[in-house]
């Protein structure tokens, strides 16, 4: 038998699901890294290669998100989306790279346009 999201019809299943398989396996790493990070070196080879992989993982799924998305996103057309990534990104930098501006200023310019274009 295979366990997943949809595996039992008890309605705290999903949660106990969310937690087993997405919450724990990434706290156990978390934890670890706070306790071996206090005598590793900022500017070891090491660690600046695994912040560039890091990186690089995020930048894969944004651009993911952006060219290939799936759901209701995929309904937005790809010129929306990548204007609304610019702009975000833009005021990212411009706000003191504050997350928050950029996060806001991207999804309200994705969500005015979806809305605008009748996608919503």
């Amino acid at each position: 038998m295979t366990i997943g999201f949809d595996s039992y019809e008890f309605w705290w299943w999903p949660y106990l699901f969310i937690l087993l398989i997405g919450w724990l396996p990434t706290d156990f790493w978390r934890v670890l890294g706070v306790l071996f990070a206090g005598n590793i070196d900022e500017n070891s080879k090491m660690l600046v290669f695994v912040r560039a992989i890091a990186t690089a993982l995020v930048a894969a799924v944004i651009s993911k998100l952006i060219l290939f998305p799936a759901g209701s996103l995929a309904e937005t057309p790809p010129e929306l989306r990548i204007v609304a990534a610019a702009a975000g990104f833009a005021m990212f930098n411009l706000a003191g790279k504050r997350i928050v501006v950029g996060i806001l200023v991207a999804e309200t310019i994705l969500i005015g346009g979806a809305w605008w274009l009748g996608v919503f």
